[in-house]
């Protein structure tokens, strides 16, 4: 089940993606109630993969699902891509720390990309953040 969903936002960030999926970009947030083993992040990503695939037309994706979860000190993001910062976790997926929750707030890291910077994002994490607070009030989090 959804328990929190943004709007859809205009995407403006880069031009990375305008060969695949073309101009006028637009982005949506949304979180799952169900709380996941972070083990599982690999397998989501591979679902994901798969979704995307299913309605991609001639080879090229019409939607970009970037799945990741959100605890109380992190916001961690997987992704097909290695980098230097970013950590193996099976079958050729990686997981990288995009934020980090200091004080009251997700602070970005040297490699946080230019849009999870912003202020607007920076509210919607710390939201969805209070969301998952919430959810573990008293209770055992195996999963941190």
């Amino acid at each position: 089940m959804i328990d929190y969903e943004t709007k859809i936002m205009p995407f403006v960030y880069t031009d990375y993606y305008e060969k695949e999926f073309g101009r006028d970009l637009k982005r949506a947030f949304i979180s799952i109630s169900k709380l996941i083993n972070p083990a599982d992040l690999y397998r989501i990503k591979i679902l994901s993969n798969k979704i995307e695939e299913k309605f991609s037309r001639e080879s090229c994706r019409s939607i970009n699902i970037d799945p990741g979860y959100i605890n109380h000190a992190k916001l961690v993001l997987a992704s097909t891509k290695d980098f230097a910062h970013r950590i193996h976790l099976n079958k050729g997926i990686f997981a990288e720390i995009t934020l980090s929750f200091k004080g009251k707030n997700f602070t970005p890291l040297e490699w946080s990309y230019p849009d999870y910077r912003t202020s607007e994002y920076i509210k919607i994490f710390n939201e969805i953040r209070d969301i998952y607070v919430k959810q573990t009030r008293g209770k055992c989090t195996p999963f941190i």
